[in-house]
């Protein structure tokens, strides 16, 4: 089973207690429609375990499927650079089926970031490195689809199904 080599530090970005008992990370696409799927699983698992659970976003994106892919991750880190990561990466989720760069324009006003300093962000590559960072990371790790899971630190290579995923979190459970 695959280990996750680059362990999860403050510059990821996680929701949950830092000491939680479990932490999943997810290497995740945008445009990919099985990460589509496996927003409301993650969702779902968040609700059900609460405080248990820790869980980071890691960006993956499959650039050569995925023409709109590179740049969601990159209007999610620049929301990030305002701490509206989480919910920038919900909106995206939310509104998967029509990535555009009008979209993700319309995405970063309805979150009251400035459009213009986005589509600037976005034409001169400023969060590029950061997105490579997390792709990088992933392939170090034996990420080679989305999405991909760790759970503690070990790669998930069952379906994320809720069921399925919620049994091997509750595996790994002290």
């Amino acid at each position: 089973m695959a280990k996750l080599k680059v362990p999860v530090s403050p510059a990821d970005h996680a929701q949950g207690p830092a000491d939680a008992p479990v932490t999943l990370v997810e290497y995740g696409d945008y445009e990919c429609p099985y990460c589509g799927r496996a927003y409301p699983v993650v969702k779902a698992l968040q609700k059900r375990l609460g405080k248990q659970l820790r869980f980071v976003f890691r960006n993956f994106p499959l650039r050569e499927t995925h023409h709109h892919a590179e740049a969601a991750a990159e209007t999610a880190e620049f929301a990030a650079t305002q701490d509206k990561f989480w919910e920038m990466h919900d909106l995206i989720y939310e509104n998967q089926q029509d990535l555009s760069d009008e979209l993700l324009s319309d995405l970063a006003k309805r979150l009251k970031l400035d459009a213009t300093d986005l589509a600037r962000a976005l034409e001169t590559g400023e969060f590029a490195e950061r997105v490579q960072k997390d792709f990088s990371g992933g392939v170090r790790s034996g990420v080679n689809g989305t999405p991909t899971f760790f759970i503690n630190g070990q790669r998930h290579d069952a379906d994320f199904e809720l069921e399925t995923l919620a049994r091997a979190i509750s595996e790994a459970l002290p």
